[in-house]
């Protein structure tokens, strides 16, 4: 598998520049190329979808989705956190959303994580974060928990239509998870 994004080599196959670097000269010749779809903010599909952030998770061509279908919203573990609903609210009451797929995917690295997590963090540089690692040790159970955090937010106006994934990233296939 190749990615995306060309990796530019010097002499004697040295790799130049940053990674950054590299994304900016890709852009630039993406932006060379570029003509403005003209499009809305408002997805085509009226279609949320949250989902871990790894890097093996190829959403628009897992979902055959086109630039403009839908939003995505992505975090670690693609965990339904206060800020995921703050997006989701937006998402639905001012760009006219309806729908909301959930998708976390086998292998996640919050499987491994801990609570404890923080605390190393808070004992490394004297600060506690805010914010929960969200780690779960049974994937089913968290994209339930997901659901069931959607469903029940008083901000989002369309809960009718949620529904969670997993997606294997050895085969690629979703696999819906029943919200009882």
């Amino acid at each position: 598998m190749t990615t995306s994004a060309s990796v530019p080599a010097g002499p004697e196959g040295a790799i130049v520049g940053t990674v950054t670097d590299r994304l900016i000269d890709a852009n630039e010749r993406y932006a060379a190329a570029f003509t403005d779809p003209g499009m809305d903010a408002r997805p085509v599909l009226r279609v949320a979808v949250v989902a871990c952030m790894d890097a093996r998770l190829d959403l628009h061509a897992a979902l055959g989705l086109e630039l403009g279908d839908c939003h995505t919203i992505r975090n670690a573990g693609g965990v339904v956190t206060d800020d995921t609903i703050r997006s989701l609210t937006i998402s639905q009451r001012a760009l006219g959303t309806r729908s909301i797929v959930l998708i976390h995917h086998t292998g996640c690295g919050l499987e491994s994580l801990t609570e404890e997590f923080r605390h190393d963090l808070e004992m490394e540089v004297g600060q506690r974060p805010a914010w929960a690692v969200e780690a779960f040790r049974d994937v089913d159970q968290d994209i339930r928990q997901s659901m069931q955090r959607v469903r029940t937010s008083p901000f989002l106006l369309h809960t009718d239509d949620v529904r969670g994934f997993v997606f294997d990233v050895k085969t690629g296939l979703l696999r819906e998870i029943d919200p009882a």
